[in-house]
């Protein structure tokens, strides 16, 4: 059997040409990306930053640990409190103690502006609401001119400590002086940043005003910050608390010293990391770059393993004669599927072997892509993982030979007397055990849904769900596809049939008649229409619900927030806010709580504390049970996710700086996109500072008056002052570049693997109808006319895939929109035409090209030597 298949290989390799390249790519992705997911298992532990040269830091606890019968549970505190000075104190008997202390320090070159003078004065911090103390860091903007800037203009992004603490890291002076008097700093530089040198004037915004200060030195950057170091005075001036303590003593000692209650987390050797700006970015940025990958391979290997069966499939109904000869030649049923499997193995082997090799070259470039489009951290790197490789390999081959025993099977079944067969026509294209699997499928990607709207809503709006989901239906539909031919081949050509000529009556019987050679080129754009309108429709429907939400809720005519680099407004502005007249002015913070659930689990929810008596005025939030203004110190405002959603009842819960609280439930919001978190008061808010302004004009004030005061207080504070309008449109739909950076990347998988399938399919059909074309030649047909049909009826075949995919797609965008609307959402369907059109433009461009150029070649012959050729 193994050199009856290496014959037939050889004397029909067009017919595996298309398998073997799907499959050597599919493995070629699987082998890339699955080195990739090696890098992140093996990615080395970064040490630390900020402290990488501290002996011990001192900081508060920034985990909340609860007790359970199951064991001891830990979450992440959204704010961890100070070091308190009597802690200070009796730490500072075991030895040198350096305090650190951390502050937004926004940098701006000024400049002499005749049209709009600023006084270089500093602004004192009157506000009465807690500054935000928490770190920010930004890459810098470049190419500010220090003539031309105002305060609030060109500003670049860092964050100010104290110059004793910068020995910690360590920084090291590379010119000038430590500062010495409360005009002085030291700023870091890099490669890149901004242009600041020794001896330049800046004006520095911090949250206790803007002031003009004095470059006395520069330190190299280190990567994971662009600083400002002032005196330690004046940093103590501008942010009282203590954020972490560097204590140059044993650890043994400081422990005791502070003994097991304290509410403090001494920190040695790596655990140092814990202190640094965001510690835990590296471990988001590895568990998404796991979910991506994996989502990709997921793909790829589900794409290629319908585009071999597929192959297979059609290749098989080709050589219905073939094996009819076999058969009447003494073969047994046994060893024709033997001889189809031996060639599946073969093609499987040969394109495993060519795909890891295509993948071990390809992978570093996948990574190096990643990391420039920010979907992996800069120094993501491969590994020297070889299991992927092997995993791969062996993958490929299981595919192919997965994907061909099905027709191994029919093939087996085919009858001496298919020797004889002369007609063109399909019989039977659909087996008991076809409808049978067609049938499980379509149910199972019909009933889970059903269930899960029926049961949890929010469980179909997740990525697992809306990515996973399409492919039970896509099988199904690709299963029942002979059967849906007819049917949809006939409504795609009524028109043109009914048109002058005979093109559209022959277009209409061929693809009739050809059944399996429609479907098995309708298959893979099946697969690919579908994945990308329900990938990129469902983004673009979740997105615009967000957008929704955001739109019904937020009622304030002006809104100020933390903007793009995550910077607090100034504390001074809320104080010129306040004072403008017609202003109803409504200040809020993020935090969070977490709620133990049936004693098992800590659950985090995000949150917003607010002034109850305003937050009526700036907002219309989706109340489902209980008011608004029954919000209290002593009360609480959650969503229909929580476990205990019946107004009055108290919930236990630990605020975002750890304290615990017994809290009355004031309303339950509807659930929504997920977005309607939960609501506090200040004092519940656990430390965090202002990080949105909402501003609603009041009833019969001037709204001109009332923009020009705020955007004045604005430009002397240098907070940007955003409308409604531009608010909402800056949160709107398609603003996540990483996510549109995600899907391209998929989608480009699946239309790679198509492509190859769709003119695999059409080169192995038309070279299989050449004496077809031969007696359309005999009976008068022109050449152009004959390649005029052959790309009609391509195009055809493309567009029965297309609408088999829409449907797919349509069902799966009505489940998210069901989804929607139970969970309170009234917001429309996107639906990607723009994305559908190319993927469909592509793929008839790419068939009707791969039809007529063998159909081109195969005319050249006489009709009549054509005609009477045999397989």
């Amino acid at each position: 059997m193994l050199m009856l298949a290496l014959s037939g290989m050889r004397t029909r390799w067009i017919t595996f040409v298309g398998s073997f390249v799907a499959l050597a790519l599919g493995v070629g992705l699987i082998a890339a990306t699955g080195l990739a997911l090696a890098a992140t298992f093996d990615a080395p532990q970064r040490g630390p930053e900020r402290f990488a040269a501290a002996p011990v830091v001192v900081r508060a606890a920034d985990h909340l640990r609860v007790d359970t019968p199951t064991g001891t549970r830990s979450k992440p505190l959204d704010h961890p409190g100070p070091v308190g000075p009597r802690t200070a104190d009796r730490l500072a008997a075991l030895g040198r103690t350096v305090a650190d202390r951390t502050f937004p320090a926004d940098v701006t070159a000024p400049r002499i502006d005749t049209e709009e003078p600023h006084t270089d004065t500093e602004e004192p911090h009157t506000d009465t609401e807690e500054p935000h103390t928490g770190p920010a860091v930004k890459k810098p903007r470049t190419g500010a001119d220090p003539r031309k800037s105002r305060p609030g203009q060109d500003a670049e992004a860092r964050v100010g400590h104290p110059w004793q603490v910068a020995a910690a890291a360590p920084y090291r002076l590379t010119s000038g002086r430590a500062p010495a008097a409360p005009g002085e700093v030291v700023v870091t530089t890099r490669p890149g940043g901004a242009p600041l040198r020794t001896g330049d004037r800046v004006l520095v915004r911090t949250p206790a005003g803007n002031a003009p200060r004095t470059v006395v030195g520069t330190v190299a950057g280190r990567g994971f910050e662009d600083a400002v170091f002032f005196t330690d005075d004046e940093a103590a001036r501008i942010s009282p608390d203590i954020d972490a303590l560097v204590v140059h003593a044993d650890a043994t000692a400081v422990r005791r010293a502070l003994g097991p209650d304290s509410g403090m987390d001494v920190l040695t050797g790596h655990d140092r990391r814990r202190a640094d700006p965001d510690p835990d970015r590296d471990a988001r940025a590895l568990v998404s770059v796991n979910a991506l990958l994996g989502t990709a391979a997921g793909i790829t290997l589900f794409v290629s393993a319908a585009v071999v069966a597929s192959t297979f499939s059609f290749a098989v109904a080709q050589r219905r004669r073939e094996f009819g000869l076999l058969r009447t030649a003494g073969a047994t049923p046994g060893q024709i599927r033997r001889t189809v499997c031996a060639e599946a193995v073969l093609v499987g082997a040969l394109a495993s072997a060519a795909g890891v090799w295509l993948g071990a070259g390809a992978a570093p470039l996948l990574v190096g892509r990643m990391t420039a489009a920010g979907l992996a951290p800069p120094w993501f790197a491969l590994g020297d993982a070889s299991w992927p490789l092997h995993t791969a390999f062996w993958t490929g081959v299981f595919v192919a030979t997965a994907g061909a025993l099905v027709s191994c099977h029919r093939a087996g079944r085919t009858a001496p007397t298919e020797a004889l067969r002369e007609a063109a026509v399909d019989s039977r294209v659909m087996p008991a055990s076809r409808w049978a699997a067609a049938v499980m499928f379509l149910l199972a990607g019909l009933g889970l849904p059903a269930l899960a709207l029926a049961v949890d809503p929010g469980d179909l709006l997740g990525r697992k769900s809306y990515i996973t989901r399409p492919m039970l239906l896509v099988v199904g539909f690709a299963l029942l596809a002979p059967v849906l031919v007819r049917p949809v081949g006939r409504l795609l050509t009524w028109l043109p049939a009914r048109l002058p000529g005979a093109t559209g009556v022959l277009v209409r019987e061929n693809t009739a008649a050809g059944v399996r050679r429609t479907a098995a080129v309708a298959a893979p754009v099946l697969i690919t229409v579908a994945l990308a309108a329900t990938l990129t429709g469902t983004v673009a429907t979740l997105e615009e619900a967000r957008a929704t939400e955001a739109r019904t809720a937020t009622t304030a005519d002006f809104v100020v927030t933390s903007g793009q680099e995550g910077r607090p407004p100034a504390p001074a502005f809320v104080e010129r806010a306040r004072a403008v007249e017609g202003a109803v002015v409504s200040v809020s913070r993020s935090t969070a709580v977490t709620v133990l659930e049936e004693d098992t689990a800590l659950v985090t929810s995000e949150a917003r504390a607010v002034d109850p008596a305003r937050l009526a005025a700036v907002s219309e939030l989706p109340v489902a049970a209980g008011r608004l203004s029954d919000l209290d110190d002593d009360a609480i405002v959650v969503n229909e996710e929580w476990l205990t959603t019946r107004v009055g009842d108290r919930v236990t819960v630990w605020l975002g700086d750890g304290r615990k609280a017994s809290l009355r439930i004031a309303a339950v919001l509807a659930t929504g996109t997920g977005d309607n978190g939960v609501y506090v008061t200040r004092r519940n808010a656990g430390g965090a500072g202002v990080d949105r302004i909402d501003v609603k004009v009041a009833e019969g004030a001037d709204r001109r008056a009332v923009a020009a005061a705020l955007q004045s207080a604005g430009a002397a504070t240098g907070t940007r002052v955003t409308t409604r309008a531009e608010w909402l449109a800056a949160n709107g739909p398609g603003t996540n570049d990483q996510t549109r950076t995600g899907l391209r990347m998929i989608l480009g998988i699946a239309l790679l693997c198509t492509a190859t399938a769709l003119a695999n399919t059409l080169v192995m059909a038309t070279s299989d109808r050449v004496r077809d074309l031969a007696v359309l030649r005999l009976a008068g047909a022109t050449a152009p006319q004959v390649l005029r049909l052959v790309a009609a009826e391509a195009v055809v075949a493309v567009g029965v895939g297309a609408v088999l995919g829409g449907v797919v797609a349509a069902v799966n965008l009505l489940v998210v929109w069901g989804a929607l609307v139970l969970l309170g959402v009234m917001s429309a369907v996107v639906v990607p035409w723009g994305t559908l059109g190319l993927v469909v433009a592509a793929a008839a461009l790419l068939a009707a090209v791969s039809a007529v150029l063998p159909a081109s070649l195969a005319l050249r012959t006489r009709p009549v030597e054509l005609a009477g050729a045999r397989e």
